[in-house]
C-alpha cells in the first residue's frame, strides 16, 4: 500500500517587519511593499509564488509503500519554489525574479513504521543590498537567503507529522500540512540579524541552520478579529524581552493584536502558555470588570497593535472568550 503526504512552506513580509533604511523603503518611500497574509487553507501555489504574494515556497512531497505494517520503500519529491520582488510606482515598478538555491534533501531515514524526509529551499532577491556585516568579508553586496527546513514523518498507520525545523530569521514562514491547512508558524522576525548574517557559510549551503521559535495557530475568529484591528488602524507598541505588555490585577481597557514575537501568559506567577503572532489578548479586562487577570511577558522582543476597546464588536469578543481554554486572558 503507497501513503503520500506532503509539507509546504510559505515566506512572506508582514506589516512593518523590516528595519532601518528598508522600513523607509517599505513605508514612507513605498518603493518596495508589504505582503497580505497568505490565504489559509493554502489553495494554488503556484499563483501566490508567481504573483508575488508570497516571497517563496518550499513544498516537500513524499510517499512510503507499506506491506503487512511494515515500510518496504520510501522517497520524495518537491522543492523550493522562487517569486519575483517588486520594487518602484506602479507602472514605474520593476520586477526582480529571485535565485533558487539548490535544493538541499539528504536521505530519509526510516524505521519499521515510519520514515522522517526533510528538506531546505531557499532563493536569492535579485537586487543588490550594499550593507556592512559583522564577520569577512564586513562589506556585503549580494542580498541575505532566506529559507526554511520542512521536516515530514509519515507512519505506516497513514499519519503524518509535519514541521518548521530550520528557517531564516526573515521573512515570516507558515507550514501547511498535505491538506493546505495551516499548522505552524515562525514566531519571532529578526530583521536585522537575517539583513547582516544570512550569506555565505552563514546558511544551510555553509553548514549553518537556526532553529526557528515555532508557535500554534491562532483560531479562525482571531483570524476575522485580526483583520478588524488592523482596519481600526490601531497604534502599535513594542515590548522588549522580558518585560511585561500588562499586569495581572492592573486596570486596562485595551485589546491586543499579537504581530511579531512570543508572549507568556502567567496567572498568579506561573506560565500558562506561549502564544505568538496573530493572537488576539487582553479581551477578559474589557468583557468583566475592566482589571487584567492574566501578566503577559514578552519572551522575545513583540511589535503589538494596540486598539480600544469600543472599536471592537462586544458580541465577537464574548465569542473568542467562550472558546478560550480556562486560562485568563488567553
Amino acid at each position: 500500500m503507497r501513503i503520500e503526504s506532503s509539507v509546504t512552506s510559505v515566506s512572506w513580509i508582514p506589516l512593518g517587519a523590516t528595519e532601518g533604511f528598508a522600513r523607509l523603503a517599505f513605508g514612507l518611500l513605498r518603493v518596495a511593499h508589504y505582503d497580505p497574509p497568505p490565504p489559509e487553507p493554502l489553495d494554488d501555489l503556484d499563483e501566490l509564488v508567481g504573483t508575488g504574494r508570497v516571497r517563496f515556497a518550499n513544498q516537500l512531497e513524499a510517499w512510503i509503500e507499506v506491506q503487512d505494517g511494515r515500510i518496504v520503500d520510501a522517497g520524495q519529491t518537491g522543492g523550493g519554489r522562487s517569486g519575483i520582488t517588486r520594487v518602484g510606482y506602479g507602472q514605474a515598478s520593476v520586477f526582480f525574479a529571485s535565485v533558487a538555491m539548490p535544493d538541499l534533501r539528504p536521505d530519509p531515514e526510516i524505521g519499521p513504521t515510519w520514515a522522517r524526509f526533510t528538506q531546505t529551499a531557499g532563493g536569492v532577491v535579485g537586487v543588490p543590498t550594499p550593507r556592512r556585516v559583522r564577520h569577512q568579508p564586513f562589506v556585503q553586496i549580494a542580498p541575505s537567503i532566506p529559507w526554511t527546513t520542512l521536516s515530514l514523518i509519515i507512519h505506516a498507520d497513514g499519519t503524518s507529522e509535519q514541521r518548521l525545523v530550520g528557517a531564516s530569521p526573515f521573512p515570516r514562514h507558515w507550514v501547511y500540512d498535505h491538506a493546505g491547512r495551516l499548522v505552524a508558524k515562525s514566531g519571532f522576525i529578526d530583521y536585522d540579524a537575517w539583513w547582516r548574517e544570512a550569506f555565505g557559510t552563514h546558511t544551510p549551503w555553509g553548514a549553518e541552520d537556526s532553529a526557528p521559535i515555532v508557535t500554534a495557530v491562532e483560531s479562525a475568529l482571531e483570524r476575522q478579529l485580526s483583520v478588524a484591528i488592523i482596519d481600526a488602524k490601531p497604534r502599535f507598541r513594542r515590548v522588549q524581552a522580558g518585560r511585561t505588555l500588562v499586569q495581572q490585577g492592573e486596570p486596562g481597557d485595551d485589546l491586543f493584536l499579537l504581530f511579531d514575537g512570543v508572549l507568556r501568559v502567567e496567572v498568579d506567577g506561573q506560565p500558562q502558555a506561549d502564544v505568538g503572532p496573530g493572537a488576539i489578548l487582553g479581551e477578559m479586562a474589557l468583557l468583566q470588570d475592566g482589571r487584567r487577570t492574566a501578566t503577559l511577558r514578552a519572551v522575545t522582543p513583540c511589535r503589538v497593535a494596540v486598539v480600544p476597546k469600543d472599536r471592537i464588536d462586544r458580541q465577537a469578543l464574548e465569542e473568542l472568550a467562550r472558546g478560550r481554554t480556562p486560562a485568563p486572558e488567553r
